[in-house]
């Protein structure tokens, strides 16, 4: 890649990171439910006035909208909701750690419901060793019972779950035709229909205090930062660099969410938490292969 092309994958990185540290101050006086519903409302906003400065129309196609609206489900409103529940109970850099294991379902996912991404063997051990990270992390109060701790952890994990499912289900958009940024656009604006009924029944967010400035400032940055522009540099490299340097950003962003995390919110991490995000990263290495096809060329 290009100097351009890491540059924009850090800045990537630290968007995506950056989500975790802004959710957390956002709950800080609004609810789960609200702070997600405002993430992809606002994002819509903006994605789409950027469609129309590009005179990019939507599209007007039905079976096209209910692919965006599984795409929106799968990939904003389900992961998005476990994520900001989870972080009420445990810290921003380990829920942006198991968030990782996003590529080690997907591999899993691909092998089983496409016929073109089977499992090798390299994909293999580095699932295993990737998963090893994740019960590493859990620890054996997962055998124990069911606190706080491990349900916020387990929920964190199934937003993996479901952003690997929607890893495989946006292959289609290709097929039909449909742009990049106009899928980017098209999931949340439908991922903001099913959210907003949520916020409004469950929250009645006009019967709770005021937010304060800054959890309003955490807002509209998850959602104009974490969300709009970080899709707009996601499709970027991936115009210009391809799916496979772009998969990197996963090695990246819990590297920013920790420190987001520890600077910023008071935040420390136990040994185990730190050693499964190694056994993650190296997972994810084995998957990715380059280190592995470097090491034995050299």
């Amino acid at each position: 890649m290009t100097t351009t092309e890491w540059a924009l994958l850090l800045a990537l990185s630290l968007l995506w990171g950056g989500s975790f540290f802004f959710n957390d101050i956002a709950l800080r006086s609004v609810p789960v439910f609200t702070v997600v519903t405002a993430r992809v409302v606002i994002a819509a906003i903006l994605l789409t006035a950027l469609l129309r400065a590009r005179g990019t129309p939507l599209p007007h196609d039905r079976h096209i909208w209910l692919a965006f609206m599984g795409m929106g489900l799968l990939n904003n409103a389900v992961p998005f909701t476990l994520i900001v529940w989870g972080q009420q109970h445990i810290a921003s850099g380990l829920a942006s750690i198991l968030n990782a294991a996003t590529p080690l379902f997907t591999v899993v996912l691909a092998h089983v419901l496409t016929a073109d991404e089977r499992m090798t063997r390299d994909r293999l051990a580095g699932v295993l060793i990737g998963f090893a990270g994740v019960a590493l992390m859990i620890g054996p109060a997962a055998l124990n019972d069911m606190g706080t701790s491990v349900a916020a952890q387990t929920m964190c994990l199934a937003a993996a779950l479901s952003y690997g499912f929607a890893g495989i289900f946006g292959r289609r958009f290709r097929a039909m035709g449909v742009a990049p940024m106009t899928t980017a656009t098209g999931q949340v604006i439908a991922s903001s229909c099913v959210m907003l009924p949520f916020a409004l029944i469950i929250d009645r967010p006009w019967t709770l205090p005021a937010p304060d400035t800054v959890s309003i400032a955490a807002l509209i940055c998850v959602a104009a930062l974490s969300t709009a522009l970080a899709y707009v540099i996601y499709f970027r490299i991936l115009a210009t660099a391809g799916a496979t340097n772009l998969v990197l950003v996963t090695f990246l962003i819990p590297v920013s969410a920790i420190v987001l995390g520890t600077v910023f919110l008071g935040e420390s991490l136990l040994p185990r938490h730190l050693a499964g995000m190694a056994l993650i990263g190296a997972g994810l290495a084995a998957i990715d292969g380059r280190i592995a096809t470097r090491i034995s060329r050299s």
